[in-house]
């Protein structure tokens, strides 16, 4: 889609959304919004509080029987409806979500937005479509389990992909029947609020959603230890999502962690080189790294690795790096000030560890970058014992290793504590199989990295969490079961024989 003017926001959301209302926090106080490109402050968000998620929470909680109790279609319509307005804003979206996180504009049009309505109009369709089961159980008796929603859901979503993580919580969670208290980034809320209000703008009843804008420790934590809390979803960090954990103890909610993740991507010597560097570098460079199911490890068939090697570094220094509202951006600035600085710190524990830095590693020379976040694509040569090869980047930074055979493939690929995405690269079908059974990790992609799908469960195990978005699995996520007996003809004789 064409932007006719791609500097051009409209007015931007900056309150809390409680009850069907934009009101200002408790304290009166913000936080600024910072753009990622030049340093500028996009707006002054409202800042929740404790006291402002308790509001929240009685909202949804008011709100929860009428929306229950709505037919299931009916929350669907609302949902499709929604994912209609998505469509029809798609420039509006694309340019408040390039300018908030640093996406390049063409991946906000082709990617993010679509994406979001796509699970919009999944979870839409999928409302009334959820069914129950019928247990064979003693003769004379009918056991049915149904599905039913668990209540008020607390969602916290990341900074790195925020309106596609609002449609992944959001979808499920309203199409199950749940009413929700959602608290995106501070550091990227714009977009997640443009969604609140296109909600009310369908006819989703006040109070089913209410977004808090606040900060990790106040608002976050609040929402992980709110004893009216039936569930919390959380993707971010594997240091927080154990915080979460302690903090839901107070009442054993129901926790569900999208956390970190150091994905394996494998290139045998029958794979099809080209594909494999093209489909490489999307899987570690797209977003600037800034992925959980990021292709981080490439781990290459040492018969090939100096042809791989060269080849992918040449990709990486070609990608064009720059305004991420200019349509020939290929790689825009990490989100955040913070995270850049914790993205080059990386490069020097490479070198401290030994590792070679083949490309990258700085930012990009030029007055136009200087007030940016920028890093440059960055490729490391280590061992796969290093740090770097160990613990999630977060960043446009891959490690190279290699390897011999496939057992040695197998180990590199499983030896670090996360279990996200992997992804390998090859002709040998019996070979694909094999290892996609044997790689530690809840997604694997063969011949490709990175393809998600509404339909498509999506989460990780070992260190990278628990607990699924998307497709059947996301609405099991989202409801609890509830096993009902009901005897028909069965003559019980008595227990007690007076």
């Amino acid at each position: 889609m064409a932007l006719d003017d791609p500097k051009t926001l409209k007015t931007i959301q900056t309150k809390l959304l409680i009850g069907g209302e934009w009101v200002d926090g408790s304290a009166g106080t913000t936080i600024p919004v910072e753009n990622p490109y030049d340093g500028s402050i996009i707006a002054h968000i409202a800042e929740a509080t404790a006291e402002d998620v308790d509001r929240a929470v009685a909202a949804a909680e008011a709100a929860l029987p009428a929306w229950r109790a709505l037919p299931a279609h009916e929350r669907g319509r609302l949902l499709l409806k929604l994912a209609d307005r998505i469509e029809e804003e798609t420039a509006d979206l694309a340019r408040l979500e390039a300018t908030d996180t640093g996406h390049p504009i063409r991946d906000c049009l082709s990617l993010d937005v679509p994406r979001t309505a796509l699970c919009f109009r999944y979870f839409g369709g999928m409302a009334d479509k959820l069914e129950g089961s019928v247990v064979p159980v003693d003769a004379g008796f009918l056991n049915y389990v149904e599905r039913e929603p668990i209540g008020v859901v607390g969602a916290i979503v990341p900074w790195n992909f925020p309106l596609m993580f609002t449609s992944w919580k959001m979808g499920p969670a309203l199409a199950a029947g749940n009413t929700m208290v959602i608290k995106p980034s501070e550091i990227t809320p714009l977009s997640t609020l443009r969604i609140g209000e296109l909600m009310m703008e369908v006819g989703i009843p006040a109070g089913v959603i209410n977004i808090v804008t606040g900060y990790g420790h106040t608002a976050g934590q609040r929402i992980a230890e709110h004893p009216r809390i039936g569930k919390v979803a959380f993707t971010g960090s594997t240091a927080t999502g154990r915080r979460i954990v302690e903090a839901s103890v107070s009442n054993l909610k129901k926790i569900q962690l999208e956390l970190g993740g150091k994905g394996p991507n494998i290139i045998f010597a029958d794979a099809n080189i080209p594909a494999a560097i093209g489909g490489s570098a999307f899987a570690i460079f797209h977003n600037q790294g800034q992925a959980c199911i990021a292709g981080s490890r490439m781990i290459v068939h040492e018969s090939i690795a100096d042809e791989v090697i060269e080849r992918f570094t040449a990709l990486a220094k070609s990608i064009r790096i720059g305004d991420p509202l200019d349509p020939e951006t290929e790689m825009g600035p990490l989100t955040s000030r913070l995270h850049q600085q914790r993205v080059l710190s990386f490069v020097e524990v490479a070198k401290e560890e030994g590792g070679a830095v083949l490309a990258g590693g700085k930012v990009p020379e030029g007055e136009a970058y200087a007030k940016g976040c920028f890093v440059e694509p960055t490729i490391v040569r280590a061992k796969a014992t290093d740090r770097v090869a160990q613990e999630e980047v977060f960043g446009p930074f891959v490690t190279i290793l290699t390897f011999k055979d496939d057992e040695e493939a197998l180990a590199i690929a499983n030896g670090t504590d996360y279990g996200l995405g992997a992804g390998l690269w090859t002709n040998d079908l019996t070979r694909a199989h094999l290892f996609a059974k044997k790689l530690h990790a809840g997604m694997v992609w063969i011949n490709c990295y990175k393809r998600v799908h509404p339909a498509s469960p999506f989460g990780g195990v070992g260190m990278s969490g628990y607990g699924r978005e998307m497709g059947f699995e996301a609405m099991r996520e989202y409801t609890q079961p509830k096993s009902v007996w009901v005897n028909v003809d069965a003559n019980l004789p008595p227990f007690y024989k007076r």
